[in-house]
């Protein structure tokens, strides 16, 4: 009986020991990913070769490290971005619900900055929306009607994100969530005051945006409607996820709530100008970026 049970005990230890090892390697695979996808987010170079069976929580110990990394050169956390905001786009990447990255402080610039075409591995341009959480109640908010009593300001925002990936990389949710949702710059305008308001609820899900180049040609145009159906649903998802992993959104954090128009690529010589109408109370704003 005795040796019965420590052959049991015994098997049982192997099978723990398999999985600490497994674990162990798996921890190690994404520091060593994570340093990888620094070195050339750097260098601007992109990255060809991923990891096709990466899980979504690979990923996020991925993007963990990757921006811990990236803080040397673009400095602390200052909130967050929501990405796959979109039904359709998220199943095209297998995913049922958006995913979050991290903004980090020097990655935010003022509208009217000048930028190399070539800012990023894989540079992008976009239409997005920030918005500014105005204190900690906000953690505590139900609804997404709630979540507008805890933010101070709206600010129209261009982003400029960077795929980071090869075209070759197949991309899916994980992969996504590891580039840490292609945060790498963005141009943001003018903050506009918000009011908790049933004016603003709808002029949030209602204003137009226009992408319009240096010759006047409208690129693509986008309505707040495409932010899960209403900025405010991006806004409660990212307090949503943020609380799920025991952090909390605290004053001052901005929040981007993901994509109003499709990923442009920039070209040298260009002046972008995002117009947006009905946003601002006072008139149509716009946020402009050009590019060396």
């Amino acid at each position: 009986m005795k040796i019965a049970r420590l052959k049991k005990f015994s098997a049982s230890l192997a099978s723990i020991l398999v999985l600490t090892c497994a674990l162990s390697f798996s921890s190690v695979q994404a520091a060593d990913f994570a340093v990888q996808l620094a070195e050339q987010f750097l260098n601007k170079t992109p990255v060809a070769q991923v990891d096709p069976n990466m899980t979504m929580e690979q990923a996020v110990k991925i993007q963990a490290e990757f921006v811990s990394l990236l803080t040397k050169e673009f400095g602390d956390p200052v909130g967050y971005k929501a990405g796959l905001t979109n039904p359709n786009v998220q199943k095209a990447f297998g995913v049922s619900q958006p995913v979050r990255g991290t903004l980090l402080k020097k990655m935010l610039l003022e509208s009217g900055a000048a930028m190399p075409a070539k800012f990023g591995s894989i540079p992008m341009m976009e239409g997005d929306l920030i918005v500014r959480v105005k204190d900690e109640g906000i953690n505590q908010a139900k609804t997404p009607e709630e979540t507008l009593k805890y933010l101070d300001v709206v600010i129209p925002f261009i982003e400029l994100p960077d795929l980071v990936c090869d075209k070759s990389v197949k991309f899916n949710g994980a992969v996504i969530v590891a580039i840490n949702v292609g945060a790498r710059y963005g141009v943001m305008g003018k903050p506009i005051p918000l009011a908790a308001k049933p004016e603003w609820t709808e002029r949030l899900k209602n204003f137009q945006l226009q992408m319009i180049d240096e010759k006047g040609t409208i690129l693509d145009q986008g309505k707040g409607t495409a932010l899960l159906g209403d900025p405010l649903n991006a806004v409660l998802w990212i307090k949503n996820s943020v609380v799920a992993e025991g952090n909390k959104l605290r004053k001052g954090d901005l929040l981007s709530l993901g994509s109003l128009t499709r990923g442009l690529p920039p070209r040298p010589g260009m002046t972008l100008k995002a117009v947006y109408t009905d946003l601002d109370p006072d008139g149509p704003v716009e946020v402009t970026v050009s590019f060396k």
